[in-house]
């Protein structure tokens, strides 16, 4: 075996460590957020702390099992999981579509970008009596009201990512003679790539954010709506057990979106396995 076949080899056995690594790391992220639910139920339980306004992780965690046992925190995290949904790939598409036309045509440039950053500027909770006179306090005021937050998010990084694109490598393409279609897809595609799941991550956490705007619209199911039962009923454990609820659903669907575009940004050769 010659020296470069087994620096070869060596490099193929040490690749994996990186991704163990990385898992230990995700396990070790839990440490904070555990230490500070033990450091409250000590000083609560020590008298040190009041825990009314602010229960203690035991109350808390009662509630959700309360919760998780009658059924209600399926029904209600099912209700804000399929509004964000919806919501997100009606506004993730169009904002796709209309940053992809401004940040490739000039003209639409100028014709659409003003007016959508002046309504980027409009803060969601101004949406809510108008799509309720548009839409009803139904589904479709929710979902477009999810929409809007998840749009421009995404509308921004699409348009930034294709007016970034480095000049030399179109030049590059047109050395190698690529077509119009063959341009976009084995050029242009790849370089907006990681600048456009980065937008899609941060359209989901605001649609997310936006979610509980749109729940308090009149809705009789969903963690928005649980919120606010919590408060009308005076139930402070009710109300953190629905933020947990949140931050956790966030997590998963963030790291669902994160699985599924993984595969599409194999190709990277970066450094963040070893910063």
């Amino acid at each position: 075996m010659s020296a470069l076949e087994i620096e070869t080899a060596a490099n193929a056995a040490e690749r994996p460590a990186p991704r163990r690594k990385l898992g230990n790391l995700g396990l070790a992220g839990l440490l904070l957020p555990v230490l500070l639910a033990v450091l409250w139920e000590f000083l609560v339980d020590a008298g040190l702390a009041n825990g009314r306004l602010m229960p203690p992780p035991s109350v808390v965690g009662r509630t959700l099992w309360q919760l998780a046992v009658s059924g209600e925190l399926l029904t209600h995290a099912a209700a804000t999981l399929w509004r964000v949904a919806a919501g997100f790939g009606l506004g993730a598409a169009v904002g796709t579509v209309l940053g992809a036309l401004t940040g490739a045509l000039p003209v639409a440039r100028g014709l659409l970008d003003p007016t959508l950053q002046a309504l980027r500027a409009i803060p969601s909770i101004a949406w809510v009596p108008l799509f309720i006179l548009w839409f009803g306090i139904f589904e479709a005021s929710k979902v477009a009201l999810i929409a809007v937050g998840v749009f421009f998010p995404v509308y921004l990084g699409v348009a930034a990512a294709i007016l970034s694109i480095d000049r030399k490598i179109i030049e590059v393409g047109r050395v190698f003679r690529l077509g119009r279609l063959a341009m976009v897809r084995r050029v242009l595609l790849p370089a907006i790539l990681p600048a456009w799941i980065t937008a899609l991550r941060s359209g989901l956490g605001l649609g997310f954010m936006f979610v509980v705007a749109a729940e308090i619209m009149g809705a009789s199911e969903g963690l928005g709506y649980l919120l606010v039962d919590g408060q009308q009923l005076g139930r402070p454990d009710t109300i953190i057990a629905a933020i947990i609820a949140f931050a956790v659903l966030g997590k998963l669907a963030d790291g669902l979106l994160v699985a599924i575009t993984r595969p599409f940004l194999a190709w990277q050769d970066t450094a963040r396995d070893k910063l």
